[in-house]
């Protein structure tokens, strides 16, 4: 059993809340159970120097944890003045997964960067904030292309990511807190509405896992994010 009494293949609670920020051109308060993200969609008529003339948009994330989102207080990262490198390694995902399903030459020279802030953490922010990033994405493109700033949407497919791992020796599906700082392995998948293959992330924390078992941790993620990618269409409609 659980700590959560969830069955091993259940997800928590999912919910999307758009429009929660009134001046981003997009925003969606996403929720896995009780880990909260506020994502904001920014977009910015420029892009990177590296990028200039080139044509092509980009999609950027920044990632924070708000000083009382966990249990203990953290400071906030600014006033260390500098990132942790879990911060940019999580920011860096959140980009490289909405990218994937991004045509950045539709979108022309501009850049939407999406701000993913935790305000409640229990367990798989990374894979809420990517899940609730592309909500505020689609809101963004949607909002460009009503005002005719774009001519087709660049948005090519939908992406939602979410965590697995092995508690208690099972096999189980979207790890709260509790489960992940005691899993024996826990695995974070990010995966397009069609079922690509965007990025897996997974790590033994116990001994080595069997091939037989990340297959049924692939098969648990694939039922998780058809889910989430259902909740998202809901979400937009």
């Amino acid at each position: 059993m659980r700590p959560s009494g969830r069955s091993s293949d259940e997800m928590r609670s999912v919910s999307f809340e758009t429009g929660f920020t009134p001046y981003a051109e997009g925003s969606c308060l996403v929720k896995f159970g009780g880990t909260h993200v506020l994502c904001n969609a920014t977009v910015e008529e420029r892009v990177p120097p590296w990028m200039r003339n080139t044509g092509s948009g980009w999609v950027t994330a920044e990632y924070g944890m708000l000083p009382r989102s966990t249990h203990d207080r953290t400071d906030r990262e600014a006033a260390r003045g500098k990132q942790s490198g879990r911060t940019q390694e999580i920011q860096r995902l959140i980009g490289r997964s909405l990218r994937a399903v991004t045509d950045l030459n539709l979108l022309g020279e501009r850049q939407i960067r999406l701000d993913c802030d935790v305000i409640q953490a229990d367990g798989g922010t990374r894979t809420a904030s990517i899940t609730g990033a592309w909500v505020a994405l689609k809101l963004a493109t949607d909002t460009l292309v009503g005002l005719g700033s774009l001519d087709a949407d660049p948005i090519t497919g939908s992406v939602a990511a979410v965590s697995c791992g092995i508690f208690d020796s099972t096999p189980i599906l979207d790890l709260d807190y509790q489960e992940d700082s005691n899993a024996q392995a826990d695995a974070n998948f990010v995966l397009t509405g069609g079922g690509g293959i965007v990025e897996v992330q997974g790590t033994a924390e116990d001994k080595p896992f069997s091939e037989e078992v990340f297959l049924r941790l692939m098969e648990l993620s694939k039922k998780g994010i058809g889910e989430l990618t259902t909740a998202q269409t809901m979400a937009l409609a």
